[in-house]
């Protein structure tokens, strides 16, 4: 049976994503999908719950439940929106910042360290991931 490109890609990111929360969970106390909010957190800056639900691709009251777990955790601030209405601004706290920065570096070097296993060298697979990432990303903008 041949696979398909397509195929192996998924197979490939489930295999990651589930690697990579089990290694959260054991060394940080978080699952991946909590780990991915306060990563984009960070990336974006102070963002509001609806900049994260869109960027993590879930419902608004899906991510104000999950920082509401994240805030009692101690590693996001959620705060109304200065200019007022319902919207809530969030960022990291310290601590978050920390387990952010800890975890990134941690799924990294694991990354690393499969990807030089496979023979396959990393600067060059960072550079073709990164630019299959851009053309999606340039081909999504068009849309």
């Amino acid at each position: 049976m041949e696979r398909k490109l397509s195929f192996d890609l998924h197979v490939l990111t489930a295999r990651l994503d589930r690697a990579a929360d089990r290694i959260l969970r054991a060394e940080h106390g978080v699952s991946y999908s909590r780990f991915l909010a306060l990563t984009f957190v960070g990336e974006l800056g102070a963002s509001t719950q609806r900049a994260l639900a869109d960027r993590l691709g879930v419902t608004e009251p899906s991510v104000s439940r999950m920082t509401a777990v994240l805030a009692a955790e101690g590693l996001l601030v959620v705060q109304p929106d200065p200019g007022g209405g319902r919207s809530r601004r969030l960022s990291l706290t310290g601590k978050g910042k920390q387990l952010v920065a800890a975890a990134q570096q941690g799924l990294e070097e694991r990354l690393a360290a499969v990807v030089a296993e496979s023979g396959v060298p990393y600067d060059e697979y960072a550079r073709q991931t990164a630019r299959l990432l851009t053309t999606f990303e340039h081909l999504e903008a068009l849309k």
